[in-house]
């Protein structure tokens, strides 16, 4: 982060009177930052690099915000600390309808990720084309994608629950045996898999797949909305910057922040997971393109929802447009950034 740092007592007039200048010129200069708390649904790495971005340049505490990342991991329900009033923001995922189905006061207000950023891996040389290639072979899935993007592919595709195994979150398994086919994250798993097996594996995005939902999506509560939509939306304006900065400037202040709080994280795969978001166009494609990272619209979230509710996972008749709001995002921030 920037600083200060005086090395003569000359000039030192000079500067205080450039920082008054700076204290003066701020919207947010009469008051303190506010403090945020916002949870990711990981450990760090760079599918949240924006955020990371957003607090090494400065750019949250430029809009007047005190912002704390927290972590996520398997053993952290952040959901349930929104809910206990313990974080401001969190990444829901595609939870949002969920808080209409369950009468819940919570609302998506951003969705960073325009493409779902998870896959299915395979081996090479296993016949393996295509999503209709996997029928009735082995897959290995976790417990909350079977509820979502694999219920999709399922009827689409003619999957079935019986060639399914629990996936644990270690390569092992996958390592082991090349019939086996297992979910991962675009940004982690192929280049992890790449390194430890010695071989390239079979790649299939699950949006390419047809898959609609967004990924990396900001929620909050409705109250927060409601009593300080001035800082919703200063949080939701500092982290599409963030985000901008990220992909089409310097990453390494970011990164920095990355490995700081994830030391397991190497440059390499960091620059790894940060270049296919922007080879798959993940964040900035779609109705980003032209209304701006972090974009969200009617029209996708009842694709979205019309599609999950036709294969049973959520019943017909809910008011989708209570799940999310559209006032925060679309506003194009930060997109002088992009070169």
């Amino acid at each position: 982060m920037a600083h200060l740092v005086s090395k003569a007592a000359r000039g030192i007039s000079h500067r205080w009177t450039i920082a008054l200048a700076s204290v003066l010129a701020s919207p947010f200069a009469a008051h303190a930052a506010d403090k945020i708390v916002f949870g990711i649904d990981w450990r760090a790495e760079a599918e949240y690099g924006g955020y990371y971005q957003a607090l090494a340049k400065g750019i949250y505490a430029k809009h007047g915000l005190d912002v704390t990342i927290r972590e996520g991991g398997p053993q952290v329900n952040h959901m349930q600390l929104l809910m206990a009033g313990r974080l401001d923001f969190n990444l829901g995922g595609g939870r949002a309808v969920e808080f209409v189905q369950n009468n819940l006061p919570y609302v998506a207000i951003a969705a960073i990720f325009q493409k779902d950023p998870a896959v299915l891996i395979s081996h090479p040389n296993q016949g393996i084309s295509g999503f209709e290639s996997l029928k009735g072979r082995p897959v290995a899935i976790a417990a909350d994608a079977r509820q979502s993007w694999w219920r999709f592919l399922a009827a689409k595709y003619g999957y079935t629950d019986a060639q399914t195994k629990l996936y644990t979150f270690s390569m092992a398994p996958f390592l082991a045996d090349k019939t086996l086919t297992q979910q991962g994250y675009l940004g982690s798993e192929p280049y992890l898999i790449e390194q430890a097996g010695h071989f390239k594996p079979n790649v299939l995005l699950v949006a390419d797949g047809g898959y609609r939902g967004y990924g990396n999506i900001i929620t909050t509560g409705r109250k927060m909305v409601e009593e300080r939509p001035g800082v919703v939306q200063r949080f939701v304006d500092a982290s599409m910057e963030g985000w901008y900065s990220y992909l089409y400037e310097d990453p390494a202040p970011g990164n920095k922040e990355i490995r700081a709080a994830n030391p397991e994280m190497t440059d390499a795969l960091i620059a790894y997971g940060r270049q296919v978001m922007k080879d798959h166009g993940i964040v900035d494609s779609g109705d980003a393109l032209t209304l701006g990272i972090g974009a969200m619209t009617a029209e996708r979230w009842a694709e979205y929802y019309n599609g999950m509710v036709a294969i049973g996972v959520y019943p017909p008749g809910l008011a989708i447009d209570k799940a999310y709001t559209t006032a925060f995002a679309n506003k194009r921030v930060g997109m002088n950034l992009k070169k």
